[in-house]
């Protein structure tokens, strides 16, 4: 069994898992096309899980995280938060972009329950659904949280921590996990701190765990910031957050 999970964390973290069995969802906000990718096991009644991906829109990494997702038994849906013709094409495009979401958290938190509704349309358990998510996925994993969306609960993978301190700390339903790399230099002390506090204040069930010798995107085989080790022991430390939630 262990011997099972160390294997499907290497293939996670190489990058080596990709589905051929995505199936896309177009759904809509207002005028603007989303378009989401979903599992191939939907209408099962299953416990589903929403992927949020990071800045530069659904990669990858997060149609891996599906695939592996679907294995373990979920309805996984991998959000489109931008909308047809709205993908960043570089890195500076991505910052605009993401930190427009940022800064309107109300509108990236209701691309995020579309979602939601996409991921239930297609047949995940309404009261069995946890967001996971990526860079900037992170941080909506945790605006899931604030904005008080029906999950059980959320994981932040190198996700931005910090909230504008203008904002009020509410009561929090939601389990959370924060994976958090140690030399991440987007998250200042500061950022860190002020979580805790609203996590406390909010009297959540919070866990932070932190990757020694990790960058930013430390599981993101196609990073410089990759470190194989701790990605797959970060993913490992997902699958068991979700299985007690959700199982």
């Amino acid at each position: 069994m262990i011997r099972s999970m160390l294997l499907t964390a290497f293939l996670m973290s190489s990058g080596t898992l990709f589905s051929q069995n995505l199936k896309t969802v177009s759904y809509q906000d207002g005028s603007q096309k989303l378009n989401g990718l979903v599992t191939s096991n939907t209408g099962k009644k299953l416990p589903g899980i929403l992927i949020l991906p990071a800045w530069k829109g659904i990669d990858d990494e997060a149609k891996n995280a599906a695939a592996e997702l679907e294995k373990q038994g979920y309805i996984a849906f991998v959000a489109d938060i931008y909308g047809e013709g709205n993908i960043p094409a570089d890195g500076d495009s991505a910052a605009k972009t993401s930190g427009y979401y940022k800064k309107n958290f109300e509108a990236y938190q209701k691309r995020i329950s579309l979602a939601l509704d996409q991921l239930k349309k297609n047949g995940a358990i309404p009261d069995k659904i946890a967001v996971i998510g990526y860079c900037f996925g992170g941080t909506g994993a945790l605006e899931s949280v604030r904005g008080k969306l029906p999950v059980v609960g959320v994981v932040s993978i190198h996700g931005s921590l910090a909230k504008d301190q203008t904002r009020k700390n509410e009561p929090i339903a939601a389990k959370m996990l924060i994976e958090n790399p140690a030399d991440d230099k987007s998250v200042t002390p500061e950022d860190y701190n002020n979580l805790i506090k609203e996590m406390n204040d909010g009297n959540a069930d919070w866990q932070i765990i932190t990757y020694a010798h990790s960058k930013h995107t430390f599981t993101d085989p196609k990073s410089s910031d990759y470190n194989p080790m701790m990605a797959k022991r970060a993913w490992n430390h997902t699958l068991m957050f979700l299985k007690e939630i959700l199982k």
